[in-house]
């Protein structure tokens, strides 16, 4: 949970509020409703939208203890049978040791039923709360009487315990938003940065001040409060683009976070302003820090083992594989332990952040110079490094230093991680190391530096009644080995067999070895024996093509306009070669062309070499990326060079009876 403002003098008297200029909102009050919203059928501006938030609006202010108070009000448009889904309501907080809790929740359902507006309320006894974890709990609720045509609305009160935590705020959703308003009302005192993403230009931006006073007569003490309006209207629900970056990074939304605190009596503090900060304060942490030292039953027999082996490479191996052999993940993604490190240990499961805790205290204990560290995730989205806010990590893994050229970042929650190789979802962000004994706290750029490699070799013979028959070998390497072998152990061979086919009903693998699954050292080799039909082919004319195996089949690049950035998550090296030996009675109707492409800043390259020679086809493609992230306004490029790139990939070689 996110630590609490300390030391904040408490102003327990009651307040008093002088008249003040509102803001002009477009959300209409909670019980009325517009006939022409029942009667509406499609989003003007998403015409294939199942449903659309008609508003959503969130009034946040003070109470007289400074707690922060939220009033939130919503209402959906359901469009058809597949919008229902939006009916489905979870509100999520933090209910533990009541840090926040939801009172005044109201909720109903509207239909127009022979012209006349019907509503039917939600019954308190189909609501339900459910506990995610210590800190966590959800109001869960379904609408009932959902049809298409149907709005629903409701409103609840959320209270935060705290001054200093003010929640995110979502412009953008799964579904369209036609109209989606943030009110803040934050007196003087409180300074807060506040970070826009994805940027789109807001259709209201307002700013008013008004006074505010507690106390009488001489002793009244005056203050302002400064008041916000943030607004979108018109906002398409979040694209599904191949490659996008993150769907947080992506959402139109609002981040607060407290950097100063500056009372009218009392003591000035400067908060989060800092990395260093940020870092003393897990260091300090109960739910992290404290975690550090806390003795593992039955601990000593794997430091006793570890300090046997002479390296601390061996001694990183062993200790990596133990907890992850040993440790089950439990989904849950956190940068603060739920139960602890000790009660994760004597379960055998425990959140992401317990489970490296756990490696961290092992590792410590057997001499291994290791940190803890916290990072996000892909899916979380990426750490602003100009931002120092804690909530942008979501994930607590090993950080251990080995020179000034080689580092090791260790996350035991996948089966089918490695200790060399940076977690794939980790590469291209930052994570924060703690080094409480010397009070260092420093973020470091997670970078895998070179590309991660893939080789295909084909060896085939085509036959004269339009068939290929042949074998393939593919060594794949670090990420691309990982996820085949999770892909392969998750979810069976035959579907893994479908995944090497990519859908193709002409391709059939009459035989898979996989060698070194369990060798991390090693690449990991498919044997593959196969049989093709090469359809389109005649008794004068025989088509054929050499990108098979490849997982480069489609152009996932074909819209001609993109919204979201496109991350490869990493660098990649493809070397594609395949060699077809001709059948006897059948020529080249034409030698296809040995060619380069290459992007104009030369981040992306594709290079083919055509040779022939004795009756056999020698074909290879050699693909580079120096680059892994792509800003969406250099699509164009981007665009144009896998049209190409494909193209090439995809011609046919043609053969033609002599």
């Amino acid at each position: 949970m996110k630590k609490l403002l300390t030391g904040l003098f408490l102003l327990a008297l009651s307040f008093s509020t002088a008249r003040a200029q509102k803001f002009a909102s477009d959300a209409q009050p909670y019980g009325k409703i517009d006939k022409a919203d029942l009667e509406l059928k499609i989003c003007e501006f998403e015409k294939d939208a199942n449903a659309m938030v008609l508003f959503q609006k969130g009034d946040l202010y003070y109470d007289d203890n400074l707690n922060i108070i939220i009033d939130h009000h919503k209402r959906i448009k359901i469009f058809n049978d597949n919008g229902k889904k939006a009916a489905d309501i979870r509100i999520e907080y933090y209910g533990g040791n009541r840090y926040e809790y939801v009172t005044g929740l109201q909720a109903q359902v509207y239909n127009l039923v022979d012209g006349k507006v019907e509503i039917t309320k939600i019954d308190k006894k189909q609501i339900f709360t459910e506990n995610i974890d210590k800190n966590r709990m959800a109001l869960v609720f379904s609408f009932p009487n959902i049809k298409p045509g149907s709005v629903i609305e409701y409103k609840y009160t959320q209270t935060i315990n705290v001054s200093d935590d003010i929640p995110n705020w979502y412009f953008q959703d799964d579904i369209p938003v036609k109209y989606s308003e943030l009110q803040t009302t934050i007196p003087e005192w409180f300074y807060f940065t506040v970070q826009q993403r994805a940027f789109r230009p807001f259709t209201k931006r307002a700013k008013l001040t008004k006074s505010r006073s507690y106390g009488s007569g001489t002793s009244a003490l005056l203050f302002t409060e400064n008041m916000d309006q943030y607004a979108m209207s018109n906002v398409e629900s979040i694209a599904r683009e191949p490659y996008m970056t993150s769907r947080v990074d992506n959402l139109q939304s609002l981040f607060f976070h407290l950097t100063h605190f500056n009372p009218p009596a009392g003591f000035s503090k400067s908060y989060s302003d800092s990395w260093a900060k940020v870092g003393g304060g897990l260091a300090e942490h109960e739910d992290f820090g404290a975690q550090l030292k806390r003795k593992l039953t039955g601990e000593a027999a794997i430091i006793d083992k570890a300090k046997t082996f002479k390296t601390n490479e061996q001694k990183i191996a062993y200790v990596f594989n133990e907890v992850k052999n040993t440790m089950k993940w439990n989904n849950s993604d956190d940068w603060y332990t739920n139960e602890g490190t000790v009660k994760a240990w004597e379960k055998k499961i425990g959140n992401s952040t317990e489970v490296n805790l756990i490696l961290y205290r092992l590792l410590k204990q057997s001499g291994v110079d290791a940190y803890p560290m916290v990072v996000s995730t892909r899916s979380h989205g990426r750490v602003n490094p100009m931002y120092s806010f804690l909530y942008q990590f979501n994930r607590g893994v090993v950080y251990v230093p080995v020179d000034s050229a080689k580092s090791y970042v260790l996350d035991a929650t996948n089966k089918y991680n490695t200790y060399f190789d940076i977690p794939a979802e980790l590469v291209g962000s930052y994570g924060l190391y703690i080094d409480k004994e010397n009070k260092r706290f420093d973020l470091i750029t997670l970078q895998r530096k070179t590309p991660v490699r893939k080789v295909v070799m084909l060896n085939a013979q085509i036959l004269p009644d339009g068939k290929m028959d042949g074998t393939a070998m593919i060594n794949s390497f670090s990420y691309h080995r990982t996820s085949s072998i999770e892909n392969y152990k998750t979810n069976g061979e035959k579907k893994y067999i479908e995944y090497l086919r990519d859908n193709d009903n002409t391709l059939s693998i009459t035989s898979l070895k996989m060698d070194n699954i369990d060798v991390d050292s090693l690449p990991l080799l498919h044997n593959i024996a196969f049989k093709q039909e090469l359809t389109g082919s005649d008794k004068d004319y025989i088509y054929f093509s050499s990108n098979i195996f490849t997982s480069m089949y489609s152009n996932p690049f074909l819209s001609e306009n993109r919204i979201t950035d496109i991350d490869f998550g990493h660098l990649n090296s493809y070397n594609l070669t395949g060699m077809f030996k001709l059948p006897a009675g059948y020529k080249l109707e034409a030698l296809p062309k040995s060619i380069s492409l290459q992007m104009p800043d030369q981040s992306i390259s594709c290079r083919r070499v055509v040779a022939e020679e004795n009756g056999t086809l020698m074909i290879r493609y050699l693909i580079n990326y120096n680059k892994s992230l792509f800003n969406k306004d250099d699509y164009p490029p981007v665009h144009d060079f896998y049209k190409k790139m494909y193209e090439l990939l995809n011609e046919k070689v043609v053969l033609k009876k002599s």
